[in-house]
């Protein structure tokens, strides 16, 4: 039976144009901001310096801190926080994709925490000691993936200490203030990384799908809701970058695919990618682009256990029929009709295709033994429908061959 606790503070400023209001924004929060950014396309764009416009016509100052990588470092975090301390900086803003927006969450935190932020990290066995207090976090997304602008989870790979670990945390003063999104900012980001943002949105709704609990029509309707607008806009997004409706309804659908509404009473597991987050760890490569690759493999596994949920998948999402098939044949149908959809828009379906090179046997028992570093239940296994143990890992990596 549900039962919850729902609470999203983030205030929400939506629509093509909304980057001028980022002034008048952030100016109740604070003076003195710390603008980070990622590798130099908000600039290249002249989104950057139409934000600082705005900022310094509402009366905000602006430290800039640029540089943050795909799959942000927790050095960089610590080095940005050091920045923000010696500037008196009062307000955090990030603008960018979901790494920047993640980084920024965890800056705003350091600054006033007591001790090193690597132990607000989840790790397994070791309870991590959450942020109490936070500098006001503004969000800009430039990319239509993550959801991070509206919630209060953030992703950071450690990289100290001899460790690079991909590992999260969850804490109410990460919930952004505000979230200025702006869809014309993602006009100009390439097709294969809004390919990738679409694969991400995707996945965020489906972990909860799967792995949540029993007895939630109203948020199967809402996931499903979010993947069949994604299936319909993203492809027109993929296909036509400067297509802003398509940027727009992709935009929303990655708000509302993590915000906390979709998955509301569900108390769902992610671990599809608690094992993209190994591989994207130790290779750089793109989280969607990683997700692609093991979402549709970890599915054929748990199909298995509970093939008449993901035969509903494939009833509403794809319309497949029913008729002449058992759940788990219907079940692989539309699995396989999710993956088809994948490559459709470009993404990688196989771990081959991501760059990786030769992968051996000792390699994935390596990358299951690293993923369950960060996450374990009382039984050493990996949350989710159904738990994993690490050579069940394993068996999803090999299918993803």
């Amino acid at each position: 039976m549900m039962k919850f606790e729902f609470h999203n503070p983030t205030r929400l400023i939506f629509g093509a144009g909304s980057l001028a209001q980022l002034g008048k924004a952030v100016s109740p929060y604070g003076k003195k901001a710390l603008l980070i950014t990622g590798g130099g396309s908000v600039k290249k764009s002249g989104a950057l310096e139409r934000a600082v416009s705005s900022l310094k016509a509402a009366g905000v100052s602006v430290v800039e801190f640029s540089g943050v990588e795909p799959n942000p470092r927790l050095s960089t975090v610590v080095r940005a926080a050091e920045l923000a301390k010696k500037e008196a900086c009062d307000v955090v803003i990030g603008m960018g994709g979901g790494s920047v927006m993640d980084a920024s969450k965890v800056i705003a935190a350091s600054v006033l925490y007591e001790g090193h932020p690597r132990d607000m990290l989840v790790r397994a066995g070791k309870a991590p000691r959450l942020p109490e207090r936070a500098l006001p976090i503004i969000t800009v997304p430039t990319l239509a993936a993550t959801g991070s602008e509206m919630n209060n989870g953030a992703v950071i790979t450690i990289d100290d200490e001899g460790e690079k670990l991909k590992t999260f945390v969850q804490a109410e003063v990460l919930y952004p203030r505000v979230a200025v999104v702006d869809p014309e900012l993602t006009v100009t980001v390439p097709k294969n990384h809004t390919a990738f943002g679409v694969c991400d949105i995707i996945t965020h709704v489906t972990e909860g799908y799967f792995n949540g609990i029993d007895g939630t029509p109203l948020q199967d309707r809402f996931a499903e809701g979010v993947i069949l607008t994604v299936l319909e806009w993203g492809p027109k997004a993929v296909n036509d970058g400067s297509d802003l409706e398509a940027r727009t309804q992709v935009q929303w659908a990655s708000i509302v695919a993590l915000n906390g509404w979709v998955q509301v009473g569900t108390n769902g597991a992610y671990p599809v990618h608690m094992i993209e987050h190994t591989l994207s760890a130790l290779y750089d490569i793109p989280h969607g682009a990683g997700l692609a690759v093991v979402n549709p493999a970890w599915m054929r596994f748990a199909a298995r256990v509970r093939p008449e949920r993901f035969a509903q998948f494939a009833q509403r999402i794809f319309g497949l029929s029913a008729t002449g098939k058992d759940d788990l044949s219907l079940a692989m149908e539309g699995i396989n009709r999710f993956e088809e959809f994948l490559r459709s828009i470009g993404c990688p379906t196989r771990l081959s295709e991501l760059g990786i090179g030769e992968i051996t046997e000792e390699m994935l028992f390596r990358y299951a033994e690293e993923t369950l570093k960060v996450l374990q239940d009382e039984e050493g296994r990996l949350p989710g429908r159904p738990p994993l143990r690490k050579e069940d890992i394993v068996e999803i990596l090999r299918m993803a061959m």
